[in-house]
């Protein structure tokens, strides 16, 4: 028997960082607002937690750069103990049979690497860093506002925010010279290996700048539209120094940690291993939520920050939808092809090409084993027809280089962000029965670059792409809560006429990473969700609480 409960401006499902940081936003605007998350603490995909005595880490979001600095500073977060220290080298690419190539500290430096292998390649990379950072600079314009939305039944305030948005988006490109203007059709509509061959002949560069092509895109680096992927992960900044990574000190979970202590500070009230069974709607349009335990929260509006596949499919009473946006949510793509572990270590990896256990530049890097493009698309390949690649794509972090919190002196923890392993397996094949065996792969995989890892692992968890949908509800393992692709980017994300973070039913809105901008841990589309919110509570389209 359901029991109601008192009545919220706004109910929140799931306390991942896009919730908590639109219930920040929400409850600074004097709304009532509560947040409920089926797992035990808040933070989603971004916490961190002790996977083996003594060892803590990232769960699976694991590295920071697109947090947004706009929100850092609106939540407070430095205040409430964040502290993000960025990587002393971008990235470390060994390869097979010795050598390796560093990007960073500095472009003289990574010219130096670089021209080991091309001279012609280390000339080009000041002009394609430039050309880069105009793309990028046209997508970071357009993080923090809202999409026009393209709907059939807008009044005069709908029609005039879309002609002030549109004017805003053209005005944007007017300003911008031709060939930035064909660089950016470039990012959004080819492939990544088609921008990098045109721009590099050396495959270690392009295989480091390519692996961003296919971080979370269950894709080949040559599948058109992977150029956007690439540029969506050089939109980020740490401490103010753009197209940087860096380690968040404590792991990901101090991100939610500190957004959860200024939500409390602010009101919100957050109720936590508690799952939301359904959306509570009528003819007037959303009027709460039930939970699985037969409760009814009773809120003007609900925001849901979990995937919009999940929320459509799952949780909105399907009477409540038109039968034609149902059949597009249905075939809304979500595939990231991505397998996720921890590891507890003994002692630090020691390279054959970069010899020593003892803490260098390398280490505290982002370490990729993909030497090349060919051997990215050919993991993919394997993915589609075996179920998982037969020499996967993976990138180490070993965030206890720079914060002795997560493990014993003298001992590590590092990360292991894998692809390609297919969501959906061939061949009758279950996540459940090969799990382990994908994760031995990977292990011997890394040791055949450092061949004391397999023996310095002490401990691992692991996470399959059925992994991270049953624990963190990532519909097909999609860590950005849907594909990056063209027709589910801006307006139409996650589907055209519901772009501007209002779903189809009255008081209903998306504020997670299935909205605008996308995936990764950026706090936007929470920030962008709030605004809108606020401003339809304004104008009177939902009324605050009696």
């Amino acid at each position: 028997m359901s029991s109601l409960e008192s009545r919220y401006d706004a109910v929140i499902i799931g306390g991942g960082h896009n919730g908590l940081t639109c219930a920040c936003y929400l409850a600074a605007a004097g709304l009532k607002v509560r947040i409920v998350e089926r797992y035990t603490e808040v933070g989603g995909a971004a916490i961190t937690e002790e996977f083996h005595p003594g060892f803590r880490n990232s769960a699976a979001a694991y590295t920071v750069s697109l947090l947004n600095p706009k929100v850092i500073t609106d939540l407070n977060l430095a205040e409430h103990g964040l502290r993000v220290v960025e990587r002393p080298l971008s990235n470390f690419l060994p390869l097979p049979g010795g050598g390796a190539l560093r990007v960073g500290p500095t472009l003289a430096a990574t010219q130096a690497e670089v021209a080991r292998f091309s001279r012609r390649d280390a000339e080009r990379l000041p002009q394609y860093f430039d050309t880069l950072e105009r793309a990028a600079g046209v997508v970071r314009d357009m993080l923090l506002e809202t999409p026009p939305n393209v709907g059939d039944s807008l009044d005069f305030m709908d029609t005039l925010s879309i002609t002030q948005r549109m004017l805003k988006v053209s005005r944007r490109a007017k300003n911008l010279d031709m060939p930035t203007r064909r660089d950016v059709l470039d990012f959004f509509t080819k492939s990544a290996g088609d921008v990098l061959d045109a721009w590099f002949e050396s495959d270690p560069i392009k295989a480091v700048f390519g692996f961003d092509a296919i971080v979370g895109h269950f894709a080949s680096p040559y599948t058109p539209g992977s150029a956007y992927v690439l540029l969506h992960h050089v939109i980020g900044e740490v401490n103010g120094h753009r197209g940087v990574w860096g380690h968040a000190i404590g792991g990901m979970g101090a991100i939610t940690q500190a957004m959860r202590r200024e939500a409390e500070r602010r009101g919100v009230e957050i109720t936590t291993g508690s799952e939301v069974a359904q959306v509570v709607a009528d003819m007037r349009g959303v009027q709460g939520v039930q939970l699985a335990d037969g409760r009814v929260i009773d809120a003007r509006c609900v925001v849901s920050g979990v995937n919009p596949k999940l929320l459509y499919t799952k949780l909105v009473p399907q009477h409540a939808l038109d039968e034609e946006s149902l059949r597009r949510m249905r075939n809304y793509k979500c595939a990231s092809g991505t397998f996720r572990m921890n590891v507890a270590l003994s002692e630090l990896p020691d390279f054959t090409c970069a010899p020593g256990k003892h803490a260098q530049d390398h280490h505290k890097s982002g370490i990729i084993l993909a030497p090349s493009l060919h051997y990215m698309e050919q993991a993919y390949f394997d993915a589609r027809t075996l179920g998982c690649s037969r020499k996967p794509i993976i990138e180490i972090l070993i965030p206890s280089t720079v914060d002795g919190s997560l493990a014993p002196p003298g001992r590590h923890v590092a990360s292991l962000f894998c692809q390609h392993f297919n969501p959906v397996l061939p061949n009758g094949l279950n996540w459940n029965d090969i799990r382990e065996p994908a994760a031995d792969l990977i292990i011997d995989a890394v040791t055949q670059y450092a061949p004391n890892f397999k023996a310095s692992v002490l401990g691992r968890t692991v996470l399959s792409p059925l992994d991270l949908e049953s624990r963190f509800g990532l519909t097909g393992g999609d860590i950005f809560h849907g594909t990056l692709t063209l027709d589910q980017l801006w307006s139409a994300r996650p589907l055209l006429g519901h772009g501007a973070y209002r779903g189809p039913l009255a008081g209903l809105y998306m504020c997670g990473s299935g909205a605008h901008p996308g995936g990764g841990v950026t706090g936007a589309p929470g920030h962008n969700a709030a605004r809108e919110i606020i401003t339809d509570f304004k104008r009177g389209r939902v009324t605050r609480k009696s």
